[in-house]
């Protein structure tokens, strides 16, 4: 699943640190960035679908939720879930069902193990819990701990953290590069999917969205290389992304297809507290 209908491009300005928006639909918009930043590879532009959350419902899909499923790429599984959009919901294990980190959604836990990853997010706050209804924690942080968000939340993954609130870039110095999807959350609270297919390493990543226009405020990593991807269709809009480039594994820009995951983080209309 190469870039396709890519009329969205035609938006992108010269390397800047404002992005440009266009609305898909009331709480959803696309933005796109060329970065100045020079990439291992490709053309340093990152793609951000905003989510309001009070319009647009966060959902997980996985094979060891869905009796008799299989590994699927996003496009594949926005068609199955009757998803708007979707992207990694993280690493996981060589079952290939397995998420790496706590996940629960719902009365389905994918993974009740706890590991040392310090991102967790959280969606669909349950009944009298008074949490807000979509947020990125920090567990080294107050209410940032696993088993409460478990118990407040319907919808909870634990993923490397990015970027640390309120808005710490929490990368190390590594030099390994890849093509990536991240999940983030903006000063007014909104989801952020973000892609980008160029091979950056993570601390440069994620100073470029902080010092971008964005408002990101928290971000964990979800996936990175080929794997990685983000795929969108509302109306006669569709956009599909996926990764190429990762230190290695895949040195190069060549890979056009969007590898199958076991499991995706999906949106769809509606509020889950209506």
């Amino acid at each position: 699943m190469a870039p396709f209908n890519i009329a969205v491009l035609s938006l992108l300005m010269l390397a800047s640190t404002s992005w440009s928006w266009r609305s898909l639909a009331p709480g959803l918009d696309l933005g796109t960035l060329r970065a100045s930043a020079r990439p291992a590879v490709g053309d340093s532009i990152i793609t951000v679908l905003r989510i309001d959350p009070e319009r647009w419902s966060l959902e997980f899909a996985g094979v060891s939720e869905i009796e008799g499923s299989r590994t699927k790429n996003a496009r594949e599984w926005c068609e199955a879930e009757g998803f708007v959009a979707a992207t990694n919901a993280g690493m996981f294990l060589g079952d290939y069902k397995t998420h790496v980190g706590y996940m629960q959604s719902g009365g389905h836990v994918n993974n009740a193990s706890v590991n040392h990853y310090n991102s967790v997010m959280a969606y669909g706050p349950r009944v009298g819990s008074g949490r807000p209804i979509f947020r990125i924690f920090d567990r080294d942080a107050a209410g940032g701990d696993v088993q409460s968000l478990a118990r407040d939340y319907d919808l909870v993954a634990q993923n490397l953290r990015l970027i640390k609130r309120p808005g710490v870039n929490a990368w190390g110095e590594r030099e390994r590069r890849w093509s990536e999807a991240a999940l983030g959350e903006d000063d007014k609270g909104r989801i952020l999917f973000i892609f980008c297919r160029s091979g950056y390493n993570m601390r440069d990543f994620a100073r470029i969205l902080l010092e971008s226009d964005l408002g990101i405020v928290a971000a964990q990593h979800l996936e990175g290389g080929p794997e990685a991807q983000l795929y969108v269709r509302i109306g006669d809009f569709e956009l599909g992304y996926c990764g190429s480039f990762e230190t290695d594994f895949v040195e190069n820009d060549s890979n056009t297809i969007a590898w199958p995951v076991p499991n995706v983080l999906g949106i769809r209309a509606g509020n889950p507290q209506d």
